[in-house]
């Protein structure tokens, strides 16, 4: 019990210099990567027992340090490690934090039971209950074993072995998720490019080498080295390269659009959403009427508050929405930013958020004019 009290109260401390920080920020001047696992911990190992996760990651994540320093010499690359050394999980977030990086990067391979599992996917933090990305969460956190008998007061109690252990994450979505899911989506579409073209997408775990970042981070998974098909690109030097360069393209575009809306999460300018008035997820209807009608109420602009972004549009009474009813979303490249209530100043919005943090803690307050979100500084 007092362990979860300590980080429930961590969680709180963290969201408070979060917010703190948000608008702070101009440009991407330091980048953490992590080459996953490394020394005593090999990661997963191929089925011949000749190729090692260690290895692999270790030579993309250098590749991939070198192609930003080479195009970008203002920005600062910072290694969890540069060679083949034991670096616990809870010291790479500790780099990543005491460098005040902009953004962190963890290189994995997969592996699976099932060696028919293949392709690519992209984790950031999260709570997901899928047994897959469960299973991916055991693989990653059981490294902290290794790192001697009090691993479980290191990390507030948790125990990779016991799946109630898990329920921790729910209090700890990233306050960076929304830039997270940003450059995870980025890279999973430059990686469904190659060299291993089955794109597993998206997914949100409880990944310990995130759970402290104080910046957006994601966690790459670039194949399953269970998988022959896969195994047979993953060791070749030049799918390396490739790997390094898809990685590398889309830091190059989550940077820029980063750096012009001056650390404003905001891909595309795009109309508010009602979502009583989708069709489905892939095209979206309103009427003239309608339109017209939105345009007539909200014509001044108003206050919101925004409580989550997701990869795709979410049903009625969906889980995601914890109970909360009358939302609306705005569609921001793959995402869509959902938000909820009317207000015309800005002090009835904050009452109205205090209210929505029990269920959202990292919510904020938005305007929109002219149904688009603006800056707040406007």
């Amino acid at each position: 019990m007092p362990s979860r009290i300590l980080l429930i109260i961590f969680c709180l401390l963290l969201q408070i210099v979060s917010y703190a920080q948000q608008g702070t920020l101009t440009g991407i001047r330091k980048v953490v990567i992590d080459a996953g696992h490394g020394g005593k911990d090999p990661g997963a190992v191929s089925l011949n027992k000749k190729h090692r996760e260690k290895d692999i990651t270790l030579s993309v994540a250098l590749k991939l340090g070198k192609l930003i320093n080479d195009e970008f010499p203002s920005v600062k690359v910072i290694y969890t490690r540069s060679t083949d050394v034991f670096i616990p999980l809870d010291k790479r977030t500790e780099i990543a934090n005491k460098n005040d990086a902009d953004l962190f990067i963890s290189i994995h391979i997969n592996a699976a039971k099932a060696r028919s599992a293949s392709g690519t996917e992209t984790f950031v933090m999260g709570l997901d209950k899928s047994s897959s990305n469960l299973e991916v969460s055991k693989l990653e956190n059981s490294v902290i074993v290794l790192e001697g008998d009090d691993y479980s007061s290191k990390y507030e109690g948790y125990d990779p072995n016991v799946p109630e252990s898990y329920i921790i994450f729910s209090l700890l979505q990233n306050s960076h998720l929304e830039q997270s899911l940003e450059m995870a989506a980025l890279v999973q579409e430059q990686l469904a490019q190659g060299p291993i073209k089955v794109n597993r997408g998206i997914k949100q775990a409880g990944l310990l080498v995130l759970w402290k970042t104080t910046m957006p981070s994601i966690l790459v998974e670039l194949g399953f080295i269970s998988n022959s098909s896969d195994l047979g690109v993953l060791v070749k030097s030049e799918n390396q390269d490739k790997f390094a360069s898809s990685i590398f393209n889309a830091f190059k575009r989550y940077k820029s659009t980063y750096e012009t809306s001056n650390g404003i999460s905001s891909f595309s300018a795009q109309p508010v959403i009602n979502r009583g008035e989708v069709k489905n997820e892939t095209a979206v209807s309103v009427t003239d009427e309608k339109i017209q009608a939105k345009q007539e109420v909200n014509k001044d602009g108003y206050y919101s508050v925004q409580i989550l972004a997701v990869a795709k549009i979410l049903r009625e009474n969906a889980p995601d929405l914890k109970g909360i009813k009358n939302t609306n979303y705005k569609r921001v490249g793959k995402f869509y930013k959902y938000h909820t209530g009317t207000y015309s100043t800005q002090e009835e919005a904050a009452e109205a958020l205090s209210q929505v943090k029990k269920k959202f803690p990292q919510a904020f307050i938005i305007r929109i004019e002219n149904g688009t979100i603006v800056p707040m500084n406007k």
